[in-house]
């Protein structure tokens, strides 16, 4: 009797793992259609084309540190702004207090830029320097005359004598670059 139990007991084993496996494929198989838009949800309708979400998204932002819309202010104010890191800005000299003003001999105004955070830098090229107004912050500006270079403290808020004005030779000085702190 035991024989003819465990001899019964195969085929229907045997069964239970076909169905289950039958099953599965079945399961399966119908999976992968609904992910390749075969089916759509069973309403009959096919399924709309997938889109890959990144090539919607805007790519990313490398910050290369360049002055934003340079060319156009070189247009306008024969200004050469070169490089910073964004804590230093031109501004408009009328915009208010506590800008850093400098003063150049072929200019006929004030070139303001307005100053924020805890430090900052900016590199440019403003010819014929002769002197800058500090502001709240501790500032250093480096120049060329030629091929040498000079780097000036600026006093905070009040006038700087610095490049022809602060040379003995009355050299015309290149300003090339402002660093502020707090």
């Amino acid at each position: 009797m035991k024989a003819r139990t465990a001899y019964t007991a195969k085929p229907q084993r045997n069964r239970f793992i076909g169905r289950t496996l039958g099953a599965a494929a079945v399961a399966g198989a119908l999976a992968w259609l609904t992910l390749a838009g075969g089916i759509s949800g069973g309403h009959g309708a096919k399924a709309e084309a997938v889109t890959p979400v990144a090539g919607e998204a805007p790519g990313y932002a490398v910050e290369d540190f360049n002055y934003p819309q340079a060319d156009k202010i070189l247009a306008e104010k024969n200004i050469v702004l070169k490089r910073g890191d964004g804590h230093i800005t031109l501004a408009d000299c009328a915009s208010g207090t506590g800008l850093l003003e400098v003063m150049a001999r072929d200019k006929d105004e004030k070139i303001c830029f307005k100053v924020v955070g805890d430090s900052g830098w900016l590199t440019m090229e403003i010819p014929a320097v002769f002197a800058v107004r500090g502001n709240d912050y501790a500032t250093q500006v480096d120049m060329t005359v030629g091929t040498e270079e000079k780097s000036f403290d600026i006093a905070k808020n009040t006038w700087t004598s610095v490049g022809e004005s602060a040379d003995e030779q009355g050299r015309d000085h290149m300003l090339v670059e402002i660093r502020t702190s707090k």
